[in-house]
């Protein structure tokens, strides 16, 4: 076995290619991923497709949803898992409550009203909007400013 196929890195190959960017600033910035804004949106579920959709984006939600079941009552927290199948009735969210140490599976059957209910911990703190805070900052004339993270709530 060479060194190349052990991990080992040929120093002269990597001394001979170009080096573009050696200011982070000119280097390429992928964009972020857009997240929708779902806060206090209630879907409407009248197919099952409509309530696949809904709890998806429940899922990916960053904040707490209320779930009203079919007779009625209703339960608050952070859907942190779904396992979707063939029907409704086999497939399943779990939250967290809001009010409660404990994980609670539901049914997609079960659910008759979704809705976004809790704050989106994460909206408006991409990093375009902390490094826009950083360039104000700095403009002001601030010094000794550092990006640190905000408190979460």
């Amino acid at each position: 076995m060479t060194g190349k196929e052990s991990g080992h890195i040929d120093h002269e190959a990597a001394q001979a290619l170009p080096h573009t960017a050696t200011n982070p600033d000119a280097l390429e910035l992928a964009p972020g991923t857009v997240h929708e804004k779902l806060e206090g949106w209630i879907p409407q579920l009248a197919s099952d497709e409509e309530i696949r959709i809904a709890l998806e984006k429940a899922f990916d939600y960053r904040g707490d949803v209320t779930i009203t079941f079919k007779n009625g009552t209703k339960i608050e927290g952070y859907l942190f898992d779904r396992r979707t199948a063939a029907t409704l009735k086999d497939s399943i969210v779990r939250l967290f409550p809001k009010n409660a140490n404990e994980k609670i599976s539901v049914s997609y059957a079960d659910i008759s009203a979704l809705a976004f209910t809790g704050r989106d911990t994460a909206a408006g703190k991409s990093w375009e909007a902390w490094m826009e805070k950083y360039a104000q900052k700095k403009a002001a004339g601030e010094t000794n400013i550092a990006l640190q993270p905000e408190p979460l709530d």
